[in-house]
């Protein structure tokens, strides 16, 4: 059990670092907003999240 809880750990903060240095402070937000608003049972929260990360990776694009 702890060897699944520390891969869990490593995963988590490679994901926040690789999307904190693809899209800097605002991806860190939408992570967050995101990641809180799932945990939380928040549809809005999330939603908010979601839509910050798909503007984000979608700004390219457009």
């Amino acid at each position: 059990m702890p060897v699944l809880a520390l891969v869990s750990a490593v995963l988590v903060v490679t994901v926040e670092q690789l999307v904190q240095w693809q899209y800097g402070a605002a991806g860190i937000l939408g992570l967050l907003l995101l990641t809180i608003g799932v945990r939380a049972n928040r549809p809005g929260v999330s939603s908010a999240g979601a839509v910050l990360l798909a503007l984000l990776v979608a700004r390219p694009a457009l």
